[in-house]
């Protein structure tokens, strides 16, 4: 029996392959590598819907995560960007290396993915494909199982592990082919397309590129990106020119934008933030990662205000509590609310260009 190992995203593409292989009787092992940049912050030990679904059909699943070099990815990307901060190819080469290494340590026979010719402008031209194949060193054992037909036949097709009169030869970014076979499979639980990538997302890639500029990002500073409103604070007097031409001095605030991103906040607090909420009010969790300054602490806590149910200029009492080993208690600061036009200049979007 032939062996094969696919690369499971967890869409409905790589399910799709899954299908197809085992129809043809082929022993699959799956590997899903597991980014930073998925739009869903998962519980503790929850796997994606995708990985769920293929693990229903018997189908073994090894993760592998893959953070660390994600940051260095966008960091250094050696095939430049997508349309964001997608460094889709370099992506695709690091996830097939690690996929080759596990064909090699299991006695597989191939390697494959549920990728589409065309589906994709950076990653799935034929370029891109070939290029990718080549450097991750699985020219020739490398299938796509539902263009298959649209590509030059692989080995283990031409050897027979493979029958390819019963692949497909999907091209192009049109969905229905995939649902049509989907149905054929009876699969109806799955994501929508695309939306899979939070580097496509105007929104965060512009967060991710500040973020960049402003130091060396870590696995803890991505993953405050991914909740709340996000501000740059600027540098006290004296530190550069004055206001409104001051550059951000890199301290960030984040507020809450809801209750549940007040839940998560909680978990994301790292010792020498501060965190400020506003007292006798309801309103957001608000944390300062940065200077801890007089300046910028009246400044986080009239943003938690701001965002609040207190009126732009009005004074009112914020909590403030430095976190960590060692930190002083915390104090009450009487706080001026934010008014929207110093909101709207920190807050940091692709509406708001630095």
């Amino acid at each position: 029996m032939a062996k094969a190992i696919g690369c499971i995203s967890g869409g409905l593409d790589s399910q799709l392959a899954v299908c197809l292989l085992q129809r043809q009787g082929i022993a699959v092992l799956a590997l899903h590598v597991q980014h930073l940049w998925h739009p869903k912050l998962l519980a503790e030990d929850e796997k994606p819907a995708g990985v769920r679904a293929v693990e229903a059909r018997g189908v073994p699943v090894r993760l592998l995560d893959a953070a660390e070099a994600d940051l260095d990815m966008i960091q250094h990307p050696q095939h430049g960007f997508g349309k964001r901060m997608n460094p889709c190819i370099d992506c695709r080469i690091w996830t097939l290396r690690r996929a080759r290494r596990l064909m090699e340590e299991e006695g597989a026979d191939f390697v494959f993915t549920g990728e589409v010719l065309g589906q994709r402008p950076m990653s799935q031209h034929r370029g891109a494909l070939a290029l990718v194949e080549r450097e991750a060193g699985l020219e020739d054992l490398l299938l796509r199982p539902l263009s298959a037909k649209c590509l030059p036949p692989t080995r283990p097709e031409r050897e027979g592990k493979v029958n390819r009169d019963a692949l497909r030869d999907f091209a192009g970014r049109s969905r229905k082919p995939q649902m049509a076979l989907a149905a054929e499979f009876g699969l109806t639980d799955y994501p929508t397309p695309a939306g899979g990538c939070l580097l496509t997302d105007p929104g965060f890639a512009y967060r991710l590129q500040d973020l960049v500029d402003h130091g060396t990002p870590t696995i803890a500073d991505v993953e405050l990106l991914k909740v709340g409103r996000h501000f740059r604070l600027l540098p006290p007097p004296g530190r550069s020119p004055a206001a409104p031409g001051r550059r951000p001095d890199g301290s960030r605030v984040v507020v809450g934008r809801r209750h549940e991103d007040n839940l998560r906040l909680e978990k994301l607090f790292q010792p020498g933030d501060v965190r400020l909420e506003a007292e006798r009010m309801t309103g957001p969790t608000t944390l300062l990662r940065g200077d801890a300054s007089n300046e910028n602490l009246e400044i986080a806590a009239g943003l938690t205000l701001r965002y609040g149910k207190a009126k732009p200029g009005e004074v009112h009492p914020v909590r403030v509590a430095p976190v960590g080993p060692g930190a002083p208690g915390p104090r009450i600061l009487e706080a001026r609310t934010a008014d929207d036009a110093l909101a709207q200049r920190l807050i940091i979007s692709p509406e708001n260009p630095r």
